[in-house]
């Protein structure tokens, strides 16, 4: 499907929402178009389920989780936060929980380190970390985040064994790319990458994590931007990436106002990334959160998107082993289309 009848589709769609939504305070959804039939083409190979697990090492431990919480080592700090997949009971006794140097308890609505409780010390809002020789800060938010998705390792790693074994100039997109820790190591690995993100707080905090990792000499561009429509405008100028990362959230908005709804928006904008893959392209890896679903529902809608390109697409989920007692903790559904 080439992206002119898909981006005409897209504004047919996105001029219904306004019409019904006249004299409201609602906001215009910048969704993308929904497909517009079910590609032909043999579908890719497919691999599943694939489990992509993070082991505890000295940066980064998940010490025990349990009763609704997990324990963390981040660098030189032990954080409590909320687990709700943690049904199980703690293997570790209350003393090794009671030596947290930071709890969240998200019981008021302070923005910043508010929602946060230090037991020991009070902390400052950010602390140095590092993966694989990167440095970045890690950083106490309202939303329990700590800047950082440990699980997601499994596809740093890939994606650097894809842009080194090229041997070739590789254009990197990453959307909804967050704090920047891929779009680093990407841009480590020799990428040329392009990083979007619809906060600017996000940007800020991504920026900060290039300086800190002396990067900052890398092409990098960094954007505001609502990623759906960062997408669109890519198609229409016919520019192309050899990698695409995708970790969408359940719901959220633009820096507009827009609104994301993951089910009713995520197959329009897999095919605008199809749209504007490379003619060499190597991989569009998705990542999903807190959605109530299996991962065969996004492996399904990765084989229908790439039908005819061949490859194989690989699903399953990112799990964090733990060290306490070794039971692996679920964080997220994955999909990735591989050319190979």
């Amino acid at each position: 499907m080439r992206p002119e009848p898909l981006l005409k589709s897209l504004r047919d769609r996105n001029r219904h929402f306004r019409q019904r939504g006249e004299g409201r305070e609602k906001p215009e959804t910048a969704a993308p178009a929904q497909p517009l039939g079910r590609r032909s083409g043999t579908l890719p190979d497919e691999r599943l389920p694939v489990i992509l697990e993070v082991l505890p090492d000295e940066e980064y431990a998940l010490l025990d989780s349990g009763g609704g919480r997990k324990l963390e080592q981040y660098g030189p700090y032990r954080i409590i936060r909320p687990e709700g997949q943690a049904i199980w009971q703690p293997a570790w006794g209350e003393a090794e929980w009671s030596r947290a140097d930071a709890i969240f308890t998200g019981d008021v609505d302070e923005e910043g380190m508010g929602r946060w409780r230090f037991p020991r010390t009070p902390l400052g809002e950010t602390w140095p970390m590092r993966y694989d020789g990167i440095a970045y800060l890690g950083r106490f938010t309202s939303f329990r985040h700590v800047g950082v998705f440990p699980e997601q390792a499994s596809h740093w790693e890939h994606m650097r064994g894809l842009i080194e074994e090229a041997r070739r100039p590789i254009k990197v997109l990453n959307l909804f790319g967050y704090t920047g820790l891929a779009s680093l190591v990407a841009a480590q690995a020799g990428a040329q990458v392009t990083h979007v993100d619809a906060s600017k707080k996000a940007i800020g905090w991504a920026r900060e994590n290039q300086e800190m990792a002396g990067l900052s000499d890398r092409p990098i561009r960094w954007i505001v931007e609502d990623a759906v429509k960062f997408a669109e405008r890519e198609a229409r100028r016919g520019n192309g990436y050899d990698i695409i990362l995708l970790d969408p959230p359940a719901y959220g908005r633009g820096p507009k106002g827009e609104v994301w709804q993951l089910f009713e928006h995520l197959p329009g904008l897999i095919e605008i990334c199809r749209a504007i893959l490379s003619p060499k392209p190597l991989a569009v890896v998705l990542t999903a959160y807190s959605i109530r679903a299996s991962f065969f529902s996004i492996h399904a809608l990765m084989r229908d998107c790439f039908a005819g390109m061949g490859g194989r697409v690989e699903s399953g989920e990112l799990v964090i082993r733990e060290k306490s007692a070794g039971r692996a903790l679920s964080t997220s559904l994955f999909s990735r289309w591989v050319a190979r």
